[in-house]
């Protein structure tokens, strides 16, 4: 059974920095694109940031220049390093692992983690 498990979330001050993880249980992870997302309350589910298998990355534009994604093809890991924080980023974040280029149903989703950004 596949699982993707996101951690890192937490409260942090305006201006501050934030790096997430997220580990999926896949086979071939790097045939997998994987991606942040992210919901405030009453708000729909927006992209963060998704990086390709090879490394090619796509951001959000309300993250663009502050936010990082990357990922260890070895250790099943992505990453999401968060600077630069503002309010508006708070939300519950959560990763992606689509692999449906390869396998049609191969689209799984984490829990997610909650990024507060708050004095």
């Amino acid at each position: 059974q596949v699982q993707v498990v996101e951690s890192g979330g937490g409260l942090v001050q305006p201006g501050g920095s934030l790096r997430l993880s997220c580990a999926a249980s896949v086979r071939l992870f790097n045939i997998y694109s994987m991606g942040w997302y992210r919901q405030a309350p009453e708000k729909e589910r927006e992209l963060v940031a998704t990086i390709t298998g090879g490394g090619s990355t796509n951001y959000g534009d309300s993250v663009k220049g502050r936010f990082t994604i990357s990922r260890d093809n070895a250790k099943n890991m992505v990453y999401l390093q968060m600077n630069s924080l503002k309010p508006e980023d708070t939300a519950l974040y959560y990763c992606n692992a689509d692999g449906r280029r390869v396998y049609r149903n191969a689209n799984y989703w984490g829990r997610g983690t909650q990024v507060t950004v708050s004095s």
